[in-house]
């Protein structure tokens, strides 16, 4: 608000022998929550989160974060924008029980204020391969170094204990929140039970922003207001679940499995198509073993082969092996947040199999079913003699509605049921019926 602007909200109105004083705005304090892995998703929402607040001239924006971890592009997009806003930010790891591992690490070091819960840690920024495949040596240093650096940077700047962000980096170490708050100097800026009284405690203090500028921080009677995600925001964050990404992976494959089996069914194949590009969409996120995933198309292509080849269900139980043994080896990672437990696996493998070997099981009875159209079609059924039909003479037949000129090797008599036996062009051959 302009001087100007002030000096008019605040003139003294007067009528009727009333006195009217226009009190102050109250100040806006911005909240966002970030709830799980670190993607693009996460990363668009805190941007569109910072240019809100931004754009309302708030004090302060605070980001409660609870998350294992996540992509390291989207984590240095997130310390971007926060290092380039307006607005001073507040990273507040919590509420009690939570922590901020990996990435999350990062984010709260990178912001203005850092803030934590009792109860919650924060640390193990190891990086690791984002597909989940053992990094050789040499790579592997050279990406843990970059991102040692890259966090003893935010440090400095922010002035906290450089040394403790190194080994949390390096050697993976974990900080409860008084570890962090009580190291010299320290990782964080202050302890606080939720967002009510991170602002209290904030009330007042200066904070040095990231290029060295100083903000006081005046949160008196705050206004608070939550940003949340659109609608298309919490769909992809949702889908990047293991387990949410590991159904939409197996029901993509069944898809695909009838449709190849049954051409022109369509449903099945658009159905499967979407569900195997939302799956690719989260394993961009998750650390996922490709042999995992082989080992389940591997699996649905044997339950397929049942069909085909007489196996006596060989095929079948190789089939759901393979679907098993590649759903456990689907998310390789040692966080209990992004593994997929056996409990969730087994009924999805049983329900797997049972709809593709009821799938097969039709197959195969409608192959064993004898035809009912054309030639084929006529074999074997029953028919009446219109005439008598005498060894090596015509007569006529009538059956499905339809008159036939007919042979036959023994004598039939007019009105008498007989059986088709054979078609030659338009004569069938017939014999009685027992």
């Amino acid at each position: 608000m302009t001087r100007i602007a002030r000096l008019i909200t605040c003139l003294t109105l007067l009528a009727g022998g009333a006195v009217l004083v226009a009190t102050p705005e109250a100040p806006i304090v911005e909240t966002a929550i970030v709830d799980g892995i670190i993607h693009p998703v996460a990363a668009e929402y805190i941007r569109g989160a910072i240019a809100r607040a931004d754009a309302e001239r708030a004090r302060l924006l605070i980001i409660t974060l609870h998350t294992p971890g996540g992509l390291l592009d989207s984590t240095r997009d997130i310390d971007n924008a926060i290092i380039n806003s307006k607005t001073p930010v507040a990273v507040f790891v919590g509420p009690a029980g939570y922590r901020a591992a990996s990435a999350g690490f990062l984010i709260t070091i990178a912001a203005d204020i850092a803030a934590m819960a009792p109860g919650t840690h924060i640390g193990a920024a190891h990086p690791v391969s984002g597909t989940g495949e053992k990094m050789d040596d040499v790579m592997a240093k050279k990406v843990a170094s970059d991102t040692a650096a890259y966090a003893r940077t935010l440090a400095t700047q922010r002035g906290r204990n450089v040394s403790l962000v190194e080994q949390a980096v390096l050697e993976s170490r974990s900080f409860t929140e008084q570890e962090a708050l009580n190291a010299t100097p320290p990782l964080i800026d202050v302890v606080a039970t939720n967002v009510q009284d991170l602002i209290g405690k904030l009330n007042g203090r200066t904070v040095k922003r990231f290029d060295g500028s100083t903000v006081r921080l005046d949160l008196t009677n705050a206004v608070i207001h939550e940003v949340e995600m659109t609608l298309p925001q919490r769909v992809l964050s949702a889908i990047a679940h293991p387990q949410i990404a590991y159904l939409l992976l197996t029901l993509g494959t069944l898809g695909l499995t009838i449709e190849l089996w049954s051409p022109g069914a369509i449903l099945p194949g658009v159905a499967g198509g979407i569900c195997l590009l939302l799956a690719f969409f989260a394993f961009q996120v998750l650390p996922v073993s490709y042999a995992g995933v082989l080992l389940i198309v591997f699996g649905f292509v044997l339950l397929v082969l049942e069909v085909k080849v007489t196996s006596h269900g060989l095929l079948a139980v190789g089939g759901i092996l393979s679907l098993l043994f590649g759903s456990l080896m689907l998310i390789d990672s040692p966080l209990p947040e992004l593994q997929i437990g056996l409990r969730f696996i087994l009924p999805i493998v049983l329900a797997l199999a049972g709809i593709m070997l009821f799938l097969v099981r039709l197959g195969v009875q409608a192959q064993q079913r004898p035809a009912v159209t054309g030639e084929s079609g006529m074999l074997d059924s029953t028919a009446e003699a219109l005439t008598p039909i005498e060894p090596g003479r015509v007569g006529q037949v009538f059956t499905r509605g339809e008159i036939w000129t007919a042979t036959a090797l023994d004598p039939i008599r007019a009105g008498e049921t007989v059986v088709v036996t054979a078609v030659n062009g338009l004569q069938l051959t017939v014999r009685k019926a027992e």
